[in-house]
């Protein structure tokens, strides 16, 4: 997450949506009182300016923005630029799995990836429970219990949809790519038919959202 109150945005960091790549860009740029919140280099640098802050939840890279009631008010949300990543949730489902066999902490996510072949991840319970239990507008949704998402950039759409930001930003953020992860990358043939709706049902929600098919 990134919190610029001389830009007067917000960037909310949904998981395994290039927004690692996507925090590094506007971090480039950033300005000496931003609150940089994750784990790239000048978001680590920054970091004890944190223990200063008194959010209401998480003070993580995935906060939300009903986390961060504290370090600003509904009403200062409500006057900045709150945007996030969007990416196909058939894609990010592999890169999500892929992403948790690499990791090496304790967290029964992990510990699914790295005893299930991918089907019977996903077919999982506590699977189904965290992606369907966590759609986008969960994490652009504040305190007050309103969504205040001003842009959603689709990552497969990324120039044409960056536009409205940049404008607001004053430049447009280069993007390079970090966090790749070590999979094919089709991502349709991790899937048949099955699995493929089995998907769209879990992500129902951005599904309709966003428009986003498996094809």
């Amino acid at each position: 997450m990134i919190i610029s109150a001389g830009r007067q945005y917000i960037f909310v960091h949904v998981p395994k949506t290039g927004g690692t790549s996507f925090a590094r860009a506007l971090e480039a740029r950033a300005m000496a009182d931003d609150i940089l919140i994750g784990d790239t280099p000048k978001a680590l640098r920054r970091k004890a300016r944190l223990k200063s802050l008194n959010p209401r939840g998480r003070l993580w890279k995935h906060a939300t923005l009903a986390d961060i009631d504290g370090i600003l008010t509904p009403g200062q949300i409500a006057g900045m630029f709150c945007v996030t990543l969007v990416r196909n949730p058939w894609d990010r489902a592999v890169s999500y799995y892929h992403w948790l066999q690499r990791q090496g902490f304790d967290h029964p996510a992990v510990g699914l990836a790295q005893s299930l072949g991918f089907a019977d991840f996903l077919r999982h319970p506590q699977t189904v429970a965290s992606l369907s239990g966590w759609p986008v507008a969960r994490y652009m949704t504040d305190v007050t219990g309103v969504d205040r998402t001003s842009a959603v950039l689709r990552l497969e759409h990324l120039e044409e949809d960056i536009a409205g930001f940049a404008a607001h930003l004053g430049f447009r953020p280069e993007m390079p790519h970090v966090n790749r992860s070590n999979r094919r990358r089709e991502y349709r043939g991790y899937y048949d038919a099955a699995l493929a709706d089995h998907l769209g049902r879990v992500c129902s929600v951005d599904v309709a959202r966003f428009g986003y098919r498996f094809e």
